[in-house]
């Protein structure tokens, strides 16, 4: 492997530098101004300035602390739901043949690259038809259905490169496709799981369209809806709005704190399989 000259390898740490500082300074700003009001805002956004105003944090939470919890019951049932299913999936098409099962892959392969979006009054009649309409069921169900697609090619990939000599064994045992899938290709695919359900649960985060439109009651409403409420009618108070999206921010941070070894991991089996 060449090693880099002085002058490349100072290249590199000052690019290197240059992006971190530009990726932090979003969330500098975002906590500095969560203190200030707007008069101390409006004379200096840059830089922190006394006195604080912590009562922020606490009016923020007063508007935005139930769809915390909201958004995680959400978010954790969407998933384990969703990755259930998609496993499932991946596993039929990966080690099953039936007459046009590629021309089903096929088609989750098209889903891939349709706009959610684009079929929201098909869905909005659907889920008011069965009666879930104002229900956590309702983002659930849509959030389930929209991640297969994607969740389904990945762990397709990943199991087609599990040694085919597991299943045999497997099935000489008398292990039944569901013993398969729970003592074969749930263990060896915990990095790959982990890390779709990280981005998953980001998109579900930050998703405002579907519990804009399917969520009515104010005490129902998700993360991304909840901190619309915030910026007032007519004035906003900077303070508070940047302070709600710091408390919204936390969950996400600890979150890839403790999870970014096993999402680095996932990254790099998906990078070697498939």
């Amino acid at each position: 492997m060449n090693k880099l000259n002085p002058g490349q390898e100072l290249f590199k740490h000052v690019f290197v530098w240059t992006v971190l500082t530009l990726s932090f300074i979003p969330l500098y700003l975002m906590v500095v101004v969560s203190l200030k009001n707007n008069t101390q805002f409006l004379n200096n956004p840059w830089m922190p300035e006394a006195p604080f105003h912590w009562e922020n944090y606490a009016r923020a939470w007063k508007y935005i602390g139930p769809s915390i919890s909201n958004t995680i019951y959400v978010g954790v049932t969407t998933i384990i739901l969703g990755i259930a299913a998609a496993l499932s999936g991946a596993f039929f098409f990966s080690r099953y043949r039936i007459a046009g099962s590629k021309f089903l892959l096929g088609v989750f392969m098209l889903l891939m690259m349709y706009p959610g979006v684009a079929n929201m009054v098909p869905v909005f009649k659907l889920v008011s038809s069965l009666g879930l309409y104002n229900s956590h069921w309702s983002v659930i169900l849509i959030g389930v259905a929209g991640m297969q697609a994607m969740a389904i090619y990945v762990f397709k990939n990943f199991i087609d490169d599990i040694p085919k000599g597991l299943f045999d064994a497997a099935n000489v045992d008398g292990c039944s496709a569901l013993g398969q899938l729970r003592h074969i290709v749930i263990p060896m695919s915990m990095p790959v799981i982990s890390t779709m359900a990280i981005l998953d649960i980001i998109g579900i985060w930050n998703n405002f369209v579907s519990p804009m439109i399917f969520l009515r009651d104010s005490h129902k409403q998700l993360i991304s809806v909840a901190l619309l409420h915030l910026e007032g009618e007519y004035t906003k108070n900077w303070g508070e709005l940047m302070a709600g999206y710091t408390i919204a921010s936390i969950p996400l941070i600890i979150l890839f704190i403790f999870c970014m070894r096993l999402f680095v991991k996932g990254l790099g089996e998906g990078a070697v399989k498939g």
